[in-house]
C-alpha cells in the first residue's frame, strides 16, 4: 500500500507558498509604488521535500515582473542584491538544474534592469550548472563584455562556448573582443539567438536599444 502524505502537512505547505508569493506584492503608502518582497533566504531548507514545486511558483512570479527595479542607483541601472536577483537566486538555489532561470532570467538581470552583480553571480551559477550549454555560456559572454568590462573573460567563454557547438564564429569573435566591432558583434548575436528563440520582447527590446547606443557612441 502506497504512503499518503499528510494531509495537515499539504495544507500546511501550501499555506506556507500561498505566503510567499502574495508577500511578493506589497503597496507603499508613501510612495506610492508597489514594493515586492523576495522569498526568505534559505528557502531551500523549508521546502518540506517541495522544492521544485516552489522553484516553479517562484520562477512564474519573477517573469511577472522582469523589469521590476526598487531602488536606481542610475539611469536604467538597478542597485545590487535586486528583488530580481533575490527570486531568481531562491530558484536556482531550489532547483539547480532548473535551465531557464540562467538563459532568460539572468539575461533580465543584465539587460533590463542593469543589476551587474545580482547577473553575474546567476551567470557564473548557470555556467558552473551548465558548463556545455553554449546559449548560456555565449550570453554570459555578452554581460562580462558589456557590464563588467572584462573582454578576456568573455572571451574564455566564447571559446567554451564554440567548444559546446556554438557556430565557429565565436573563435573569430573571441580574438575581436578587444575592439569596439567585436563588442557590436557580440551584442547584435546575442540578439539575433533571442529573436529566432523567441525570447521575451521586453528582452529583445532592451538589447536593441542598448545596440543603437553603442553604434552611437
Amino acid at each position: 500500500m502506497k504512503n499518503l502524505k499528510s494531509p495537515s502537512l499539504l495544507l500546511g505547505l501550501f499555506a506556507v507558498l500561498a505566503i510567499v508569493i502574495s508577500g511578493n506584492q506589497l503597496q507603499t503608502s508613501t510612495a506610492g509604488q508597489r514594493q515586492l518582497v523576495p522569498p526568505p533566504p534559505g528557502i531551500e531548507f523549508m521546502s518540506f521535500g517541495y522544492k521544485e514545486v516552489i522553484a516553479d511558483l517562484l520562477w512564474i512570479r519573477a517573469v511577472q515582473d522582469f523589469d521590476y527595479c526598487e531602488q536606481e542607483v542610475a539611469v536604467r541601472v538597478c542597485r545590487s542584491n535586486s528583488w530580481l536577483y533575490q527570486m531568481l537566486d531562491a530558484v536556482t538555489n531550489l532547483s539547480p538544474n532548473f535551465r531557464i532561470p540562467y538563459a532568460a532570467g539572468a539575461l533580465a538581470l543584465t539587460i533590463i534592469i542593469t543589476d551587474v552583480d545580482g547577473a553575474t553571480k546567476i551567470f557564473d551559477k548557470g555556467v558552473k550548472a551548465f558548463p556545455n550549454d553554449w546559449p548560456i555560456l555565449y550570453r554570459a559572454a555578452y554581460h562580462y563584455m558589456y557590464e563588467v568590462k572584462d573582454n578576456k573573460r568573455a572571451a574564455e567563454l566564447l571559446i567554451q562556448a564554440g567548444k559546446n557547438g556554438a557556430p565557429p564564429w565565436v573563435f573569430t569573435l573571441a580574438g575581436r573582443l578587444y575592439s569596439d566591432a567585436g563588442n557590436l558583434e557580440l551584442a547584435e548575436s546575442v540578439l539575433q539567438d533571442m529573436i529566432n528563440t523567441e525570447q521575451d520582447p521586453v528582452l529583445i527590446k532592451r538589447l536593441q536599444d542598448k545596440i543603437q547606443s553603442m553604434k552611437q557612441k
